[in-house]
């Protein structure tokens, strides 16, 4: 198999790079360098400027926004993407519900929500996980009863990523109770600013409000917002999340952190020397390098695989290419926490109008938060214990 990129796709990542250089805006470019969470206008922005290039939903059918572009050239763009470094575009919309609308949604649905995910008119969050039902996703106890034109829901979510910000709530329900729990279960489109939603937020371990509790309390949904057939939501549900994992090995994003690493570790002295000249931390460094490149030609075997895989059939190397991933993405925090030293100790939290001076680089205050917030990365999307079950069965044949 040759890995090797041809003439064009090399062109076309030049074309690429060229406009996350030219087009990216600076004040977004740094935050994004020094590891913040991008705000929800920086997102807004973002998405925008890639929605009037035609490239905020690459993946999507040519008909709804996409590209048309190759398997081989959504890698080069996201990759780049990630490098530049840039935000990526909100994934609940693009990657997750806009994918379930376009494939299993009727055209009023299309049309109604699609355009609008594309360009970040509408921000989107995702009611799955439940207490209690986070990995056993199909125990979920969240109810929805027909009424009329109108399903009465109630039930809890919880870990409802930026739900803050959020318009709608794509959102799994039981419908029937008296089948096997996978097949009474339906997929509904819910506006956030319908009565009886509540948010409630949770507190991160580094200090954030990234995460919430969704409260749903009689809230009525118009019948027109289920997708798809009543009680088929648990295969839209696999969908999604097949979806979900498209990418997750976030090879761009450890590429950019890897480079971060080493521009810090030349500033940040042992004594008289530099760090990263220290044998020890070059030897850990170069680990991670190593496997990050071998990871990198995994996902360009995938990629190269895709277009002879049956439509709509997940890759089960995709839980090969999540595990190493994330393992990998946690090795780049641990690095930069080496590097940061005692200074990653204060708690410094982003605060807006905060005026303080920092303890120790200005650098420094967001690597401790993000190497907590990072543990996160081997859990969401199907915990590496998960993953490694899908392997077993559907690889290996247990």
């Amino acid at each position: 198999m040759d890995l090797r990129f041809t003439d064009e796709e090399l062109a076309f990542r030049e074309e690429v790079r060229e406009f996350f250089r030219t087009s990216l805006p600076d004040p977004i470019r740094r935050r994004m360098i020094e590891g913040h969470h991008p705000s929800k206008d920086d997102l807004v922005t973002w998405s925008r400027i890639l929605n009037a290039k035609g490239w905020a939903v690459p993946h999507w059918p040519v008909e709804w926004g996409g590209t048309g572009w190759s398997p081989v050239k959504q890698y080069i763009f996201r990759d780049e993407l990630q490098q530049a470094p840039a935000p990526e575009p909100l994934a609940f919309g693009v990657s997750m519900v806009g994918p379930v609308i376009y494939t299993f949604g009727n055209d009023d649905q299309k049309r109604r929500f699609l355009p609008r995910i594309a360009n970040l008119d509408d921000w989107w969050c995702q009611g799955f996980s439940e207490p209690g039902a986070g990995s056993d996703l199909a125990s979920l106890k969240t109810t929805a009863k027909r009424d009329g034109d109108h399903y009465i829901v109630n039930g809890q979510k919880t870990w409802t990523t930026l739900a803050q910000h959020a318009d709608w709530i794509f959102c799994l329900a039981r419908t029937d109770s008296a089948v096997k729990k996978q097949e009474g279960i339906s997929f509904l489109l819910i506006d956030m600013k319908t009565p009886g939603i509540t948010v409630r937020p949770i507190q991160t371990i580094d200090g954030g409000h990234e995460v919430n509790e969704v409260f749903l309390d009689d809230v009525r949904v118009p019948v027109e917002n289920l997708v798809g057939q009543e009680n088929k939501g648990w295969d839209y549900a696999k969908f999604l999340l097949g979806n979900e994992r498209v990418g997750i090995a976030r090879i761009g994003i450890s590429k950019a952190r890897l480079k971060r690493v080493r521009e810090l570790a030349s500033l940040e002295r042992v004594g008289d020397v530099p760090l990263i000249e220290i044998p020890r931390f070059r030897e850990k460094l170069a680990a991670v390098e190593v496997e990050l490149k071998a990871l990198e030609m995994t996902q360009l075997r995938v990629v190269a695989a895709e277009g002879r895989r049956e439509k709509g059939k997940p890759d089960p190397a995709s839980s090969i290419l999540k595990i190493k991933g994330s393992e990998i993405q946690q090795a780049t925090t641990e690095l930069l926490m080496e590097v940061v030293g005692p200074f990653a100790l204060p708690y410094q939290p982003e605060e807006e109008g905060r005026n303080e001076p920092t303890d120790g680089p200005d650098w420094a205050s967001t690597i401790a938060p993000t190497y907590f917030n990072w543990r996160k990365i081997s859990i969401y999307g199907g915990s590496n214990e998960i993953q490694k079950n899908i392997i077993a069965k559907a690889i290996l044949g247990f």
